[in-house]
């Protein structure tokens, strides 16, 4: 069962300005997530995770950094937009989605 209400196009409008703040605010405490965890997890690499590119990686190496990675970000992106959300509709008393 939810709880939230369905949403004008205006609150729609209205929260873009605010999604995208959160959106890139989300992206940088998501990055400083995954490079700290990647340290923890790898402590004889480098300081930054392989990337696709850079051949002396395996790609088993790549690729788990990169499903972390992806991991991370969706979770983050998540919790904020989420919390981004439900202060927009405190504020406005509308769901900025659906």
């Amino acid at each position: 069962m939810t709880t939230e209400t369905t949403s004008s196009t205006s609150a729609k409008l209205l929260y873009r300005p605010w999604g995208l703040v959160a959106s890139l605010l989300g992206g940088l405490i998501a990055s400083q997530i995954f490079q700290q965890l990647w340290k923890r997890l790898d402590p004889d690499s480098s300081e930054d995770p392989p990337k696709p590119l850079e051949s002396e990686y395996r790609l088993r190496k790549i690729l788990v950094a990169a499903a972390i990675q992806g991991a991370i970000f969706t979770v983050v992106r998540a919790l904020i937009n989420r919390g981004g959300a439900r202060v927009f509709e405190r504020w406005t008393g509308e769901w900025p989605g659906d």
